[in-house]
Formats: structure tokens, sequence, C-alpha cells
């Protein structure tokens, strides 16, 4: 197993917004995490990428056979980890082009140009980096930019909010590409657009107050969630299907 969470809750200041998670994920498999605004999915990711203003305060997590819960961000960078941001900042002054040539200088790429033509990113390599791009344009610019990282595991936050419906396309080709060359995702959303436009997900996870409350198939789950929402499709999933898998 790629990666195993076991037990994990996360606090920010003290306060625990992430709360007894257990995920199993593979290579090459999609893990689509879904729930309200406010659930704690983002605080996962950032969890599991080891951003520093989080605090492990129970549970481990384990990438590749090793224990990584106390590693700093930049060394679960070199196994494998890489997340694509919901809100990546704008930087003026520095190329999106130089960021690209840093990452390849550094992880070499054999399909640079291609990965640029599924997300439609060419046009943008001379500009500053997400200064002025739309929402579409800067989800897809983070995504090429872990793209380019061949990581193991790609963490992506929420990328088909605040995108066009041409973007969408572009991502789901993107993350389809990944998973072709093994790379594990685990993509948060909360709408579920993007979840139509991906040709197969393994499992999908219903994250609420914290906690993964429901783990199921995309064929049983969606169907549901986008009748009832949330809260109302919850009693609906286990009672119909007496709590997942």
């Amino acid at each position: 197993m790629l990666l195993e969470i076991r037990e994990l809750s996360s606090c920010i200041n003290d306060k625990v917004i992430v709360n007894k998670v257990n995920l199993s994920v593979d290579r090459g498999e999609i893990h689509v995490i879904m729930g309200p605004n406010g659930s704690g999915k983002s605080t996962l990711l950032s969890t599991i990428m080891g951003l520093p203003h989080i605090r492990v305060c129970n549970g481990r997590i384990l990438f590749d056979g090793l224990d990584i819960t106390d590693k700093p961000s930049y060394e679960r960078a070199k196994l494998g980890i890489a997340l694509a941001h919901q809100y990546p900042p704008e930087i003026k002054g520095v190329k999106f082009s130089d960021i690209a040539k840093a990452i390849i200088s550094k992880y070499g790429c054999g399909d640079c140009s291609l990965m640029a033509r599924i997300l439609r990113v060419d046009e943008l390599l001379d500009r500053d980096l997400f200064v002025g791009f739309s929402g579409g344009e800067k989800k897809r610019s983070e995504l090429y930019l872990v793209m380019l990282q061949s990581p193991k595991l790609a963490l992506l936050d929420e990328p088909d909010s605040g995108v066009d419906v041409e973007s969408i396309e572009y991502i789901a080709n993107a993350i389809e590409y990944l998973r072709s060359r093994g790379t594990a995702v685990i993509l948060v959303t909360h709408t579920g657009m993007i979840t139509n436009k991906l040709s197969r997900i393994n499992r999908i996870h219903i994250m609420i107050n914290g906690t993964i409350k429901y783990n199921g198939y995309p064929d049983e789950v969606l169907p549901v969630i986008m009748k009832f929402g949330y809260s109302r499709g919850l009693e609906v999933l286990n009672r119909t299907f007496k709590g997942g898998i």
C-alpha cells in the first residue's frame, strides 16, 4: 500500500480539525474526498503534506513503507508527495516558465510538452506566476507544476472549484494521465463536478466535521449525494448500503 493513514487527528492552534481518519491508497488509484465546506478536507491534505501550521495530535501516516508522521514537508516532497493548493498565490516578478524550468532541472521530464498541451498552459508560461490568471488558469497551472514533479502521490485541493467547463475537462484529462503513470491521486471536492469527467474512481469518502463518515463506490455514492446533499444523503447511504465498504 502506498499511503496508509491510521487514526489520524490533526490540530490547528490546539483545535482538532481532522479527527481519527483512516485511509489507504495504493499506486494508480484515485480517491475522492467529498464534503461540505469547513469539513476538514483541505486540512487533511495539508496534514498529509506536512505543512507546518498543522500539528498531528494523534495517529500515524505511512508512505511507501516509511512512517512520515513527523517528517517536514520538504522531506515528504522528496519522497514523492505533491500538493496542488486550492488558492495558489500570485507571485509578481517570477515567470511561470522559470519555476517550471527549475522543477524540470531537478526531476527531469520526458513529457513536459505533452503535459502542457493536456492542460493548455503553453500560452501562460511567459507570464508572472498566477498573476492575473483566471480561476481555471490558476488551477491548470498549479496542476502542471505538480505533474512536472512526477509524484507518487498527488494531492489535489478542489481543482474543480471556480473554474470553467473547459478547464474541468483539461484537469480531468491530466488526472487520467497521472493515473496512467502509476500516480495515486487524492482529490478533494465539495461540488463533485469533476467526478463525472473521470473514467474510474476507486473510492469516494464522505467527510463531515473532520471525520470520514462513509466510504463507498462512485456508482452508489454520487447519485445519492447529488440528489439529497450531504446530511440527508449520508442517512440514505447508511440505510441503503449499511455503512459502505
